[in-house]
């Protein structure tokens, strides 16, 4: 593994270094007296130490969605220092997300969101690297943009592409941090291979025109902001190997009631992705409608 602040071969971001002093760690890894600084609220931590920070910036996640879920979770994994931060979004900032979707700023109305979130990225942590992709999770390009990174963080709106993300990255053996979001309340679960995945929770999506989306019923504007710090948080933990992560339960968070609730679930054995008889590619897959495996 090369150094954490070494330049990565993508978007020709760079990492930053004020000095030549530095912290050694196990596996050659190095921390400037800058990181140290930066980053001493993590190194104090008998949990992280420099070790555990050097696996957050040799660390590369992908972010799916950079909107209201997002935007926390970018703001959070940039400033706790992972590594490379790939942005996956093909929308265009829009004056009616600047309610909930913090990262972006009025004169970001109308540019791209991966770029608006990419400037912010930039602004906040020079150590990052940031990948944008812009362009929208399908069956095309999936496969050409999730092979690299150690872990997926689900912020998307919508069920195809949950069932998408969740069947590729279980066939790619990568970890997912999941979040969903409606009006008051929230969801939060962490899929990790060979763990219970996204069908074994929900076999089915509702069918199309059930559930509205937030432009049609609305979106409390910080209930986004405390979904997507669990989410991040969740990230970490994976990376770093922390804790134990939601694999296998699911978190309820209603803000009006100010609760959350856990429930358990199981790996299903009849799963069409991860039971005892896996579907070997997403090619089987419809993700419209109901997102049914055929047979």
């Amino acid at each position: 593994m090369s150094p954490p602040p070494a330049p990565r071969p993508n978007d020709g971001s760079e990492s930053t270094s004020n000095s030549d002093e530095s912290t050694r760690v196990p596996g050659g890894l190095s921390l400037d007296s800058t990181q140290l600084d930066r980053y001493s609220r993590h190194i104090i931590m008998d949990e992280l130490g420099p070790e555990g920070q050097a696996q957050l910036l040799n660390a590369d996640v992908l972010i799916v969605g950079a909107g209201g879920l997002g935007s926390p979770v970018i703001q959070y994994l940039a400033a706790a220092g992972v590594g490379t931060i790939g942005i996956v979004d093909d929308d265009i900032v829009e004056r009616s997300n600047l309610q909930r979707q913090v990262i972006h700023r009025d004169e970001d109305v109308g540019d791209s969101k991966v770029d608006s979130a990419a400037r912010f990225i930039t602004d906040l942590n020079p150590d990052i690297t940031v990948v944008t992709h812009r362009t929208r999770i399908d069956k095309q390009s999936i496969s050409e943009v999730i092979p690299g990174y150690d872990m997926v963080v689900d912020a998307s709106d919508n069920f195809p592409t949950r069932y998408l993300l969740n069947d590729f990255c279980q066939l790619q053996k990568i970890p997912i941090a999941h979040g969903a979001i409606y009006k008051f309340e929230g969801q939060l679960t962490t899929l990790i291979p060979d763990g219970p995945c996204y069908r074994c929770l929900f076999p089915e999506a509702p069918e199309p025109g059930t559930i509205p989306d937030c432009a049609a019923t609305g979106v409390l504007g910080a209930l986004p902001g405390t979904v997507g710090c669990l989410q991040a948080t969740e990230a970490m933990k994976v990376i770093l190997n922390a804790g134990n992560p939601l694999t296998g339960k699911l978190i309820f968070y209603d803000a009006l009631e100010a609760t959350f609730e856990q429930i358990s679930y199981q790996p299903d054995p009849t799963c069409p992705v991860c039971g005892d008889t896996p579907i070997q590619s997403i090619e089987s897959v419809e993700y419209t409608g109901s997102c049914e495996v055929s047979e």
